[in-house]
């Protein structure tokens, strides 16, 4: 009996070595993985004979922290994955189905009906369903401040600079020339600091605030501040009307229902594409509407890229996976995202149905991401190359404008320096009467003009003292 008990764990023991070592092999001849991808930016892109992207980026990755090798080739047919009405499965999802591949690393939507034929990981990215269009055929929210956009932020910032330059400058010439201010000692001057600011608001609105300057410099400083006033208020109405104008043609599309209800602008989605499949199975109105309109305009895309390409095109909203959309937007400046995200999806990696690289290939994803590696690849590849537009392309920004306020310094500057030479002729005029220098007497007056509120104040106190 015991000798029976010893053949039975000897039988035993040798057929568990026999499984260990054919597995060994099977898993040695499967030791470099067949990989099928597609090409879409940014996810796999060719450079020369090789591959990059954020899916060969994350496959690099796995393959570092499960230890296997792999082969990389695109899929045959360019498709993604999409069930005919006999069952088969063409695409990425065919190839794995067949044998043909034995993962598929590409922006593959995660669904009920791919999950019966295949194995799908834990998702890598989430996205969702969003629209994609030209910025220049749709029209914003209006806001309380909308008046404010014919100029940039610089602009009104340049104007604010000019109009208290402005103001300072007619009170200093109206200080120094002597037409305008003829005794200091006796006369009140009209053109104080408030006084100035008040005129130089008067002209921006087209209204006089007298009195006006009777000098010759303070006339060209008026005359160059009406000039400026005339050209910025020009462009102001002229900018503000072609933004109304142009804003009364837009439409309003911030979701799809907005889209839906519209003739306007065309819309579709991908050929064969787990979006196409969700507008086709929803149960939602608008959602079916959308579906029978790209059907019977006939409406769909091939490519992300043909689709990105008509939407750049104009007066088409090409409807796709918002992270795709993001990246059209991020590399093209005319292009911009509805605020609407519907149908929230995952990515996932691809594996025929029972294979033990699926719970391996998950838990690796699940690592990748709280180690925050899957961010740092998004953050990679989806770099925007085009600047953030602060303020509407329409906006006249003050490069834009610099003629005008290159006259209007040139002017400021003449007006100041003809009050000076004003006032330097009537020095040298009373220098040879009171028979002393000019300088002195420059010096005199410039310290009396500039300082004669100090010095009637003093007066005053000292009168009111004695008093």
């Amino acid at each position: 009996m015991v000798i029976f008990n010893n053949m039975w764990t000897l039988l035993a023991f040798t057929v568990s070595t026999t499984v260990l070592l054919l597995t060994h092999s099977c898993t040695a001849a499967k030791s470099e993985l067949i990989v099928t991808t597609i090409k879409q930016d940014p996810y796999t892109m060719a450079k020369g004979s090789q591959l990059e992207g954020y899916c060969m980026d994350l496959l690099s990755e796995l393959a570092k922290k499960l230890g296997f090798k792999y082969k990389v080739h695109l899929v045959k047919d360019g498709a993604y994955g999409r069930m005919d009405d006999s069952g088969s499965w063409n695409g990425m999802i065919g190839e794995v189905v067949r044998g043909e591949a034995d993962i598929a690393v590409a922006p593959l939507t995660l669904t009920a009906a791919r999950e019966k034929a295949v194995g799908m990981t834990k998702p890598y990215m989430q996205t969702g369903i969003s629209i994609l269009l030209r910025r220049d055929i749709v029209s914003q929210d209006s806001g309380f401040f909308d008046f404010l956009s014919p100029f940039s932020g610089e602009t009104w910032f340049g104007i604010l600079i000019a109009y208290i330059l402005t103001a300072v400058c007619i009170c200093i010439v109206a200080r120094l020339s002597p037409s305008e201010w003829s005794q200091p000692e006796n006369e009140h001057n009209n053109f104080t600091l408030l006084h100035s600011l008040w005129y130089t608001a008067g002209a921006l609105s087209l209204q006089g605030a007298g009195p006006h300057p009777k000098s010759p410099s303070g006339r060209v400083v008026s005359c160059t501040w009406w000039l400026f006033a005339v050209v910025l208020l020009a462009c102001y109405f002229s900018s503000l009307s072609s933004n109304q104008s142009s804003d009364s043609s837009h439409l309003m599309i911030k979701g799809f229902e907005d889209l839906a209800n519209q003739d306007f602008i065309e819309y579709g989605t991908l050929t064969g594409s787990s979006t196409l499949a969700f507008f086709k199975n929803s149960n939602n109105p608008s959602y079916r509407r959308i579906y029978e309109h790209m059907e019977r305009r006939k409406s769909l895309v091939s490519s992300m890229d043909e689709g990105v390409q008509r939407a750049r095109e104009g007066n088409f909203a090409f409807i796709g996976e918002s992270v795709s959309l993001d990246l059209a937007v991020a590399r093209y400046c005319e292009l911009v995202r509805a605020h609407e995200v519907i149908g929230m999806r995952g990515y996932s990696i691809v594996t025929p149905l029972g294979s033990p690289l699926l719970k391996n290939l998950s838990v690796a994803i699940l690592q990748l991401s709280e180690a925050g590696e899957l961010a740092y690849l998004r953050s990679k590849w989806w770099a925007s190359s085009c600047m953030a537009h602060s303020a509407k392309a329409s906006s006249l920004r003050a490069h834009g404008m610099k003629g005008i306020f290159l006259v209007l310094a040139v002017g400021l500057g003449i007006g100041v320096l003809l009050a000076l030479l004003e006032l330097t002729s009537k020095s040298r005029s009373s220098a040879q009467e009171q028979k002393k220098s000019c300088c002195s007497v420059l010096t005199q007056e410039l310290s009396q003009r500039l300082r004669t509120n100090n010095t009637k104040r003093d007066q005053e106190t000292s009168d009111k003292s004695k008093a």
